[in-house]
Formats: structure tokens, C-alpha cells, sequence
């Protein structure tokens, strides 16, 4: 359930710990190797040819097939895997001068699948050739072993965020139906899924998978990029669709058309994944020098009622799952509210320049609740904080299901929420025996143009764990309300 983080890459890529669900290819540039002959298209490519694909598949029994992945190359060390890579010069549309360039990554060590990547340029969709020449191998003495047609892990697009002349990294797919992206101003941090299933339930997480990517060829001065793709697992296939525009604040426009197999006891929608170590809250049982070590400290959910939310997260001693209901939310997201560098003290991973991360439903959603879930772990190396949309209804076997919201990856967003929002929060046992005291910290543009002499009402609500465990209190602390 938790997923594994390799915290000395500079990408701090996620790894499914138990990864049988990893992603799919069949993949070398055009122009690097011979090129693969262009499928001529009948018709325009568009979302509707990958729902046909999901739907159809999902008429199909479920085939998990072998990954063509050798034994070997999935046993390489870390250090190995991480030596891997791409070389920069062979990107995808470079020497077209486009906005946006593509780069893949190896297969191997926990990525024991590949997917196959097509470009969509006019009529034409041409898959996208692997080669090991495409790859620096470093140190490493194993480049002339490496099936010629072997296939890419996945693949990250990169376009000029800070300077004109510099692309920059916007977003990676990479991991079973994983992708992270990044605003201007940020390093990479927490991760988005296509869905989550059965999470935190006794039977056991069940991982879909991405197998195939269509790009569409950007034109040369777009400000943004089509991404379709067809993901898999046991009970559920799915198209998605993600437009994607790199900015200050990266917005991903998602839609998903999801065709179910099989019955979902528990289907999580736009899920969000993130690390919670310890924060300035957290009972510490471990040492560290580090202040602070979170990708993100707090749940952020703004409801149809307008009413906003905050709720700390925290590294518990048991599983903790938290249900908030709602019906058609406005909102929610993982924040990482401090920005303040002195609160981490680390130099190499940044935590205080991880993006934050707000959903925005553009469809209606219904009634539910916004699930998170908090997993005990005893290192920073594991993604243990889970946020998702959970339909109130199951979907059953043979049903459909269409969804589409937008995604910001920004830093701070002085809008959310509009009135002040919480930028700290502590406490201590206070002056009265038996009890605790909270001191909470509001900012806002807002807030700071009152009057001094102001009187402020906030809402407060707390929900106390099993102190004699040890488990730190659970709290909840609504926006302040304005006069």
C-alpha cells in the first residue's frame, strides 16, 4: 500500500514497493534508429479512439502478460538504474524547435513493464522506436546486453518553464498509472494516479497500470499539449486524456472514461499521493536533524457549501482513514503550506519547494466523500499519505464512468482559500491538567488588511486519538470566519 521513494535521485521517483503493476512499451526516436513505419489514420485520433480501445479491452478477459523485461535487468542496484540515462541530445522534436520536448526512461530495477508511445502528428500516428543508443549507461557494463526492441519505462516532457532557451521538466508517467508534474517554481514532490482501488482495505490495493501513450504534435507556438492513454488492471480499463500547460502554476486538464469488469468495492477518484515523516507536530520516536520532513502537511477541501477545510496530516502509529462527505466539492488537494526553508534545513531534496497540489471537478461528482488515508512509516523513503474522491455508489461489473477535473501544481496560492488559511499550527499541555492548548496561525491578504482591533471567530473542530498510545491528536481547523 505504501510506495516506495528513492530519496538520492534527484527526481525522487515513486516505486511501488510490491510493483507487479509497473508500466508498458514498445519503443527509439524517429530519425535515432530506423523509423517505424506511420499507421496510416482513417479518421481524426482523438479521445473517443481510446475509450473504443478501454471499452473493448474491457470486454476482454484481464491478461496480465509477462513483461519482456530480462530477469536480470530487474535486479540491477539502485545505483545502477540511476545511471541510466537518457541522453538529452536525442529528445524527441528538439531540433523542430517546438515547445515542448520528449525524453524516456529505462526499464528495469522496479519498472518491470514497459508502454508503448505513439506520436499523433496530422493523419498519421507513428509508435515511437526504442533503442539503447538512445541511453547513457554510465558506469554500468551491461549496455550491449539490452534487447534492441526492449521498450521505454515511461517518459517525461520538458519545455522552456524559467528561461526561453532552457527546457525545463514539466511532468513524468512513470510507475503503474503514476505522473507528477511541477509549477515554475518547484521541485518535484508528490504524485497523481489515474485511480486508486480498494486502498486500505483488508483485501488488498489493487494497482492499474498504464499500457499505451498517444502525443499529439504540438504546434509551434502552443501553449499546451494532449496526452491521451489507455490504462488497465483486473477490474476496471480506462482512457484518459490530459491537456497540459506549463506555467508558474502547471494545469492539468483530466478526463477519464473508465469501463468496469468487475465490481469496485472502493474506486478513488483523482487520488493523490504524498510523504508525511514527521512535521512540527509529530510525537518523533526516531532521530533526525531535519526540523521537518514532509512532501506535504495537509489536507485542503473546499466544500458546495463554500466552507474550507484544513486538515493536518500525520505520520500515525496505526492506519488511520478519514472520511470527509460531501456532495459536488468545489475542491480539495495535498498542500505543502510551509514554504519556509529554515522549518527543514535540507539542502539536497527541498521540501519547502515541493509543489502543493488543488483538484477542481469540471464534472458532476455526485455524493461522496474525500478519503485520506494516513499509513505509519518509519522512514521518508515511502509515500504514505493517500487523498481521493470516493463515489458514494460502487460501480458494478459492466458499467461506465465518466470524469474529468483540473489539476494545479503550484506553491503558494494566496487564493486558496480566499479569506486566510493556515500556516501553522501548534501545541503544548497548556495551564489546565489533563487538557491541550493549540495556538494556530491564519495569514491572508485579507486578513492582514483588517483593522488590529478586529475580533476574529475561527472554527475549530478536534478529534482526539488514543493519547495512552501515543497517538498525536487529530486535527481539523476550518478557515477563519471575517467579519
Amino acid at each position: 500500500m505504501a510506495h516506495q521513494r528513492l530519496t538520492s535521485d534527484p527526481f525522487r521517483l515513486r516505486l511501488l514497493t510490491a510493483m507487479g503493476a509497473g508500466v508498458l512499451c514498445c519503443g527509439v526516436l524517429a530519425g535515432v534508429a530506423r523509423p517505424v513505419a506511420a499507421a496510416p489514420a482513417a479518421a481524426t485520433f482523438d479521445f473517443n479512439s481510446v475509450a473504443e480501445k478501454a471499452q473493448k479491452l474491457a470486454k476482454e478477459s484481464f491478461q496480465d502478460t509477462k513483461s519482456p523485461v530480462p530477469d536480470w535487468l530487474l535486479k540491477i542496484s539502485y545505483d545502477q538504474w540511476r545511471q541510466v540515462r537518457f541522453r538529452p541530445e536525442q529528445a524527441l522534436w528538439r531540433d523542430d524547435k517546438l515547445p515542448f520536448q520528449l525524453q524516456f526512461f529505462h526499464p528495469g530495477l522496479y519498472y518491470n513493464r514497459t508502454v508503448v508511445v505513439n506520436i499523433v502528428d496530422g493523419s498519421s500516428i507513428r509508435p515511437v522506436p526504442f533503442s539503447p543508443s538512445q541511453f547513457d549507461y554510465g558506469k554500468n557494463d551491461f549496455a550491449s546486453k539490452v534487447p534492441q526492441d526492449l521498450g521505454f519505462a515511461g517518459f517525461r516532457l520538458h519545455a522552456p518553464l524559467k528561461t526561453a532557451k532552457y527546457y525545463d521538466e514539466v511532468i513524468v508517467f512513470l510507475g503503474a498509472s503514476y505522473f507528477r508534474a511541477v509549477g515554475r517554481d518547484q521541485v518535484f514532490g508528490l504524485s497523481a494516479r489515474s485511480l486508486t482501488i480498494d486502498t486500505a482495505e483488508p483485501s488488498g490495493e489493487e494497482f492499474p497500470f498504464f499500457k499505451e501513450f498517444w502525443l499529439l504534435r504540438p504546434a509551434a507556438k502552443a501553449k499546451e499539449i494532449t496526452v491521451y492513454a489507455l490504462f488497465d488492471s483486473r477490474s476496471v480499463t480506462g482512457a484518459c486524456r490530459f491537456v497540459i500547460q506549463a506555467g508558474e502554476q502547471t494545469i492539468v486538464k483530466v478526463d477519464q472514461l473508465l469501463y468496469f469488469r468487475e465490481e469496485v468495492k472502493k474506486l478513488g477518484i483523482a487520488p493523490l499521493t504524498s510523504m508525511f515523516f514527521y512535521g512540527e507536530n509529530t510525537v518523533r520516536q526516531f532521530e533526525d536533524f531535519r526540523p521537518e520532513v514532509h512532501d506535504s502537511d495537509g489536507l485542503l477541501l473546499n466544500f458546495d457549501t463554500g466552507e474550507w477545510l484544513w486538515r493536518p496530516v500525520d505520520n500515525p502509529r496505526t492506519l488511520n482513514v478519514t472520511g470527509f462527505q460531501t456532495s459536488k466539492p468545489k475542491g480539495f488537494g495535498l498542500i505543502q503550506r510551509d514554504r519556509d526553508f529554515s522549518h527543514y534545513q535540507d539542502l539536497e531534496t527541498r521540501p519547502d519547494l515541493r509543489p502543493s497540489v488543488w483538484q477542481v471537478p469540471r464534472t458532476d461528482w455526485g455524493a461522496g466523500r474525500v478519503e485520506l488515508v494516513e499509513i505509519p512509516t518509519k522512514s521518508d523513503t515511502n509515500d504514505n499519505i493517500v487523498a481521493a474522491w470516493v463515489p458514494a455508489k460502487s460501480p458494478k461489473a459492466g458499467e461506465s464512468l465518466s470524469v474529468g477535473y483540473t489539476m494545479y501544481w503550484y506553491g503558494n496560492d494566496p487564493a486558496r482559500p480566499p479569506g486566510g488559511r493556515v500556516v501553522a499550527t501548534r501545541r503544548d499541555r497548556g495551564t489546565v491538567e489533563g487538557a491541550y492548548r493549540f495556538v494556530v496561525d491564519f495569514a491572508g491578504k485579507q486578513l492582514e488588511a483588517l483593522p488590529g482591533d478586529t475580533v476574529l471567530r475561527g472554527v475549530v473542530t478536534i478529534a482526539s486519538g488514543d493519547q495512552s498510545a501515543g497517538e498525536a491528536l487529530t486535527e481539523t481547523w476550518s478557515n477563519v470566519i471575517l467579519p
